[in-house]
């Protein structure tokens, strides 16, 4: 009896699993959740984030009628807006103008509009990697912002993850995984997508390190 395939969602998920791992478990990003690090800690990382998002976010457009990237434009997941207020919360009027990126986060940034202009595969490993993630380990992320740094709950300073639109997480999240395994790819493609998810992993493991180098917790 023939064995049934893998599906692509599990393949994809499988398969970036270290790379994953890797990223979530960082210094910084420990000892942001540990509660150990100051707020202008968290204040840096949505900066950073904002960067990532506009570009993931802006000149999508053209994707629209994409067969590969088109699924997976979805309005409810859009943060850009959201990061925008918690940053004017967390860094008051005029943030924009004294925004910097850091160059792990350029790299990124760079990376990420590449593929929306000549990749559509590429931009879906970034969007997977990126939204599935916000969705779920972002809560966790959430919950210590709160308590940490008091936030009122699902308000100013934590709303890049509150999905407003999205009244069902894990319904959602079934649907994106069958918009995975229904990709209109070949393997060679897949296995190009898993290689960019697996990038897309290694370049957040690239800014949670120069996180972790700017906010050190010996000066935390």
């Amino acid at each position: 009896m023939d064995t049934p395939p893998v599906p692509f969602s599990t393949l994809i998920r499988t398969a970036s699993h270290e790379q994953h791992t890797e990223a979530e478990t960082s210094t910084f990003m420990s000892d942001m959740l540990g509660g150990r690090l100051g707020v202008e800690a968290y204040a840096r990382y949505t900066e950073q984030l904002w960067f990532v998002y506009r570009a993931l976010e802006e000149g999508v457009t053209a994707l629209a009628d994409d067969p590969v990237a088109g699924p997976f434009l979805q309005p409810e997941l859009e943060r850009t807006a959201e990061l925008e207020r918690d940053l004017a919360h967390l860094r008051g009027e005029g943030w924009q103008q004294r925004a910097t990126a850091l160059p792990a986060t350029e790299a990124y940034a760079e990376r990420v509009r590449e593929c929306v202009r000549s990749w559509p595969g590429g931009f879906v490993a970034h969007h997977y990697t990126r939204y599935l993630g916000d969705l779920s380990g972002g809560q966790i992320i959430r919950g210590t912002a709160e308590k940490t740094w008091g936030f009122a709950r699902k308000g100013d300073g934590v709303r890049f993850y509150v999905f407003e639109g999205i009244s069902n997480p894990a319904a959602f999240k079934r649907g994106y995984r069958e918009l995975l395994d229904a990709l209109p790819v070949d393997d060679l493609e897949k296995q190009r997508v898993v290689d960019e998810c697996k990038r897309a992993f290694a370049l957040n493991t690239a800014l949670f390190r120069e996180l972790g180098q700017e906010f050190p917790l010996s000066a935390a």
